[in-house]
């Protein structure tokens, strides 16, 4: 294998691409990004970027130095527009192919857009840059969809002086992704905060004006967020034998076909400390495929399926969030330390008879690390969480959450 090509210049395409030369690969190496910048870290995008407490140098993952000593051949404004398995070759829009032995996949995802013109998304540098010039004090700014990262900007734009109306079309926000419990308690903070909240409405269109509900009414602002989730980027594989659905669909070791592995949020691989397929789209996870991605590729006599405790953190006003384990689909949630009407507690889900997720809000990392364990070792539900812990519907249901 003396050509190895990586799709995709991000944190998991870069984790691969390390991981290959660290583990003794000295071939050619090309990593391929149709962004012009260089990798950077993209969760600062909805934060510090957003709100101006970083300039754009801190984003930047590595220096041009450690770049130029990985020997890579980076090719950056060079987006994929289509994958031969047969001639082992991919193909970019400046209509030149480039040839591989082995390939590892990593081209991240794209917003989801509504009809209509002049609305932000927030998925790129670029991005982040042109939302934050436009919020201004004062400024009226609606953000469609009560997901992480539209909490996570609104609770920025807040901050920095902006009206703010959250716009969600389920009746719990987050409830998809933490279960509606948390997602009750974390929903709080909009309002305590004066962000206009509305849940259980639908927008159907961006408009001169603001946006357009399903009801017909127009809620009138100057700059619209569009955060409505994510398509995976894989439009480009269209025709080329690759499997895909939600995602490029892997095995347990990430691999989509013969050398040809796929690493980060257009990976959809099966996870056997779970038993079920995922694709995860945080920051830590994309970082760990791509140096497992790469290890598989590079020794396939020594293979080790991708096993890993997902991760991931949101910072909203003062709350810092953090979570392991898979927890959607649960069964049952528990607080099994602090307060939840503090917004100062650490719950647990149950999956079946297992531990398979913990989240803490406002906690020190300690207080969550125990689980990560009891996740990984695959915990009995009755034996980690004392029968006497109450869930969190009780407080649900004492302090309900907008409307």
């Amino acid at each position: 294998m003396r050509r190895i090509l990586v799709v995709g210049a991000s944190a998991a395409g870069l984790a691969a691409a390390e991981t290959l030369r660290r583990e003794g690969y000295d071939g050619t190496l090309t990593l391929v990004g149709d962004e012009p910048h260089a990798p950077y870290d993209r969760p600062p995008l909805s934060k510090q970027l957003l709100s101006a407490e970083w300039d754009t140098d801190r984003l930047t993952l590595r220096t041009p130095a450690h770049l130029d000593g990985l020997d890579v051949d980076l090719r950056l404004g060079a987006a994929a527009t289509g994958l031969d398995l047969g001639e082992r070759e991919v193909r970019l829009a400046d209509g030149s192919s480039l040839p591989y032995d082995g390939l590892v996949i990593a081209t991240g995802v794209r917003p989801r857009r509504l009809p209509g013109e002049g609305a932000h998304v927030l998925r790129t540098l670029d991005d982040a840059l042109t939302l934050r010039e436009r919020l201004t004090p004062g400024t009226r700014l609606v953000v469609v969809g009560a997901g992480f990262l539209g909490a996570e900007a609104a609770a920025v734009a807040w901050r920095l002086g902006a009206k703010v109306t959250l716009l969600e079309p389920a009746p719990v926000p987050l409830a998809h992704a933490v279960g509606g419990e948390v997602g009750a308690v974390l929903s709080r903070a909009h309002l305590d905060h004066g962000v206009d909240l509305r849940t259980g409405v639908t927008v159907t269109e961006v408009t001169e004006d603001g946006v357009r509900l399903a009801d017909g009414e127009v809620i009138e602002a100057e700059e619209v967020l569009v955060a409505i989730g994510s398509l995976p980027n894989t439009e480009w594989l269209v025709d080329s034998g690759l499997a895909v659905g939600d995602g490029v669909l892997c095995d347990e070791y990430c691999e989509a076909a013969r050398n040809v592995y796929a690493a980060g949020d257009v990976a959809r691989w099966h996870n056997p400390l779970f038993g079920t397929s995922m694709r995860i789209e945080h920051r830590t996870n994309a970082a760990e495929q791509g140096m497992a991605a790469a290890r598989n590729l590079l020794h396939p006599d020594a293979r080790k399926p991708f096993a890993p405790v997902p991760y991931f953190w949101s910072d909203q006003y003062d709350m810092k969030v953090q979570a392991y384990g898979y927890l959607r689909g649960h069964d049952e949630v528990a607080v099994v330390d602090g307060e939840p009407a503090e917004r100062r507690f650490v719950a647990v889900y149950r999956t079946g008879d297992r531990v398979t997720g913990a989240l803490a809000v406002g906690m020190p990392p300690k207080a969550i690390r125990q689980w990560r364990q009891a996740i990984a070792s695959g915990a009995l539900w009755r034996e980690a969480v004392p029968d006497e812990r109450s869930t969190l519907l009780e407080e649900v249901e004492h302090g309900g959450t907008a409307a």
